[in-house]
């Protein structure tokens, strides 16, 4: 299992079958802005809201990508849309 680091805003969520390791690193960040069209980051939370499934994969994508792991892991193994947002709501808890 992946060891979390506080410090660094890293959490490990089950995902895919396995424990994964997310974090909002500045470049998950943005490429999380340009996923969502954003100029900056202050419109990110109104943003959120609102969510197609193929951004909140890519969103999800982003996080697995800040933490180390390989995103490509979600077109094989399957992963629901509660267990998606559980994870993003997580990883972006871990970074307040």
């Amino acid at each position: 299992m992946p060891t979390p680091n506080p410090a660094r805003g890293e959490v490990v969520v089950p995902l895919a079958g396995s424990p994964r390791r997310l974090c909002l690193t500045l470049g998950a960040l943005a490429r999380i802005e340009a996923i969502l069209g954003l100029d900056d980051w202050s419109a990110l939370p109104e943003r959120f809201g609102r969510l197609s499934a193929r951004e909140l994969l890519a969103v999800l994508a982003a996080l697995m990508e800040g933490g180390g792991e390989d995103p490509a892991v979600l077109d094989a193994a399957p992963v629901s849309v509660p267990q998606a947002v559980a994870a993003v709501a997580a990883a972006l808890a871990a970074c307040a």
